[in-house]
């Protein structure tokens, strides 16, 4: 893996995700990057979303993971497939009765305006975080790969990224990104099975030999039972597997954008449920890949990184074969790229949509305001990666899910408050409890695991969700009801 030779994959790479944007974007107005005219097919988005939801995060930290916990993360994989099942039958339905664009202006028709921006606020904020260190992975990589070789600073390899993203995503939005996303998620799915095929062979296993090897290794293990106080502890891993689904999915606008480009709501629940099978065979091939990496690491007397997430680019450019060096790049720069770009369109989104009134504007004024906010969130993206870079000195997955854990709980109380009971609230008081319910959910968990033998995982959202519910109830205005929406 010379520089030269990843520099022309990277150009080539890039000059079709170019294409595809110059072919998709003919013709577009700020509706078909909102919306995509409504015209995606069904498949194509769901084969589409496997790319931008699995990301480099699952890429690389899911099989680096692997050595510490096993096939614990299959616990959460399980609790995921719950969680689609609930958009499907609860908030789909909802989200194309009222046919929106933007998912938060269901909290203004239900509440009203500080409800509305308080819930996009919160949005904006968790996904701007979390997919800013997604799309650090494939920035990291590529220095490992190309920049390194070059003496290019990190800060100049991120900026790259960026402008390469915005390239292809500026004009066409969510209806290029629908193919683009497609196109990639073909490389990070062929990735991931050439991968695997190669260090089975190099271990001198078949199929069935790696299944064995693998079912009976000691990285195999999934369900933890036995310490309800650990993170790991199964009813942890799994419910908060499935209201991370539902909040960062569900009540995302990034994921639901690309859902509400399906012509209608039967398209779009196909979408879903079929991307959630398929999703589940993803990450059992990904927790397959981690042991495997590992099993060949021990073979080879080769150490394992201090930081986990550095085990699969270490191998990859190191000790595999140049063809599963250039489909390591292709698939992590595929799954960080699917899921930087729609996080871009779905940030733009929200944000124009949200607090820029785009209803009440000119054509020419939504396309000049939509080009400055794209632009504005891939700088900010530039700065939270810069940051991490120097801060971190944990597993990039880790993070991002306790991020979620904090930022999606007040969305996932207003949500939950707003489907399934019938009060209205002081909406003025709304983004004080939504403020107030990720601080005392920290200090709960402060208090909790300081004086018991406790240890909080991906339940924080459970609690943090269940705070903001509470504080909403306080603040209803008792014997005032609304219709249902």
């Amino acid at each position: 893996m010379t520089p030269t030779l990843v520099l022309t994959i990277i150009v080539i790479y890039f000059l079709a995700l170019i294409l595809i944007s110059v072919i998709t974007s003919k013709g577009a107005d700020s509706t078909t990057f909102f919306t995509a005219n409504r015209q995606s097919p069904w498949y194509l988005v769901a084969f589409g979303m496997i790319g931008s939801s699995l990301s480099g995060v699952t890429f690389i930290s899911v099989p680096g993971n692997v050595g510490n916990i096993g096939f614990g993360y299959f616990q959460v994989v399980l609790g995921y497939l719950v969680g689609y099942w609930v958009i499907i039958g609860v908030l789909m339905p909802l989200y194309y009765r009222l046919n929106l664009v933007s998912i938060y202006t269901y909290l203004e028709k239900r509440f009203s305006f500080w409800s509305h921006k308080t819930g996009a606020s919160f949005f904006l904020i968790s996904r701007t975080l979390g997919s800013a260190l997604r799309l650090y992975l494939a920035a990291t990589v590529l220095q490992l790969f190309l920049f390194d070789a070059w003496n290019v600073p990190f800060f100049v390899t991120v900026a790259i990224t960026l402008v390469l993203i915005w390239v292809y995503t500026f004009r066409g939005g969510v209806k290029t990104i629908v193919y683009t996303d497609a196109f990639q998620t073909l490389f990070l799915v062929s990735a991931v099975c050439i991968t695997v095929w190669q260090v089975s062979d190099s271990l001198g296993l078949s199929f069935s030999g790696m299944v064995e090897a693998v079912k009976n290794g000691p990285y195999s293990r999934i369900f933890y039972f036995d310490d309800p106080s650990s993170p790991m502890f199964f009813f942890k891993q799994f419910l908060g597997g499935a209201f991370i689904t539902i909040t960062m999915t569900g009540m995302d606008q990034e994921i639901m954008q690309k859902n509400l480009t399906c012509k209608t709501l039967g398209d779009a629940q196909k979408n879903m449920f079929w991307f959630s099978i398929i999703l589940v065979v993803i990450n059992l091939l990904f927790l397959t890949l981690g042991a495997l990496l590992y099993m060949y690491s021990e073979q080879n007397n080769i150490p394992v990184p201090t930081a986990t997430d550095e085990l699969f680019p270490l191998l990859a450019l190191n000790k595999f074969s140049l063809l599963v060096g250039v489909f390591f790049l292709l698939g992590i720069t595929a799954s960080s790229y699917a899921s930087a770009d729609a996080a871009l369109a779905g940030l733009t989104t929200s944000f124009c949509i949200d607090f820029l009134d785009f209803k009440n504007k000119s054509e020419k004024t939504k396309q000049l305001q939509k080009f400055w906010v794209h632009l504005g969130f891939s700088f900010v993206f530039l700065i939270i990666i810069v940051i991490f870079r120097k801060i971190n000195e944990r597993s990039v997955i880790d993070a991002v899910l306790s991020i979620a854990g904090y930022t999606y709980g007040p969305l996932l109380g207003l949500f939950t408050f707003g489907l399934f009971t019938k009060y209205q609230v002081k909406d003025r008081l709304v983004p004080i409890v939504c403020v107030l319910s990720p601080v005392l959910t920290y200090a709960t968990k402060i208090v909790i695991e300081k004086n018991f033998d406790y240890r909080f995982s991906l339940e924080i959202l459970l609690v943090n969700g269940l705070l903001t519910f509470i504080g909403l109830l306080l603040i209803s205005k008792k014997g005032e009801r609304v219709q249902a929406l």
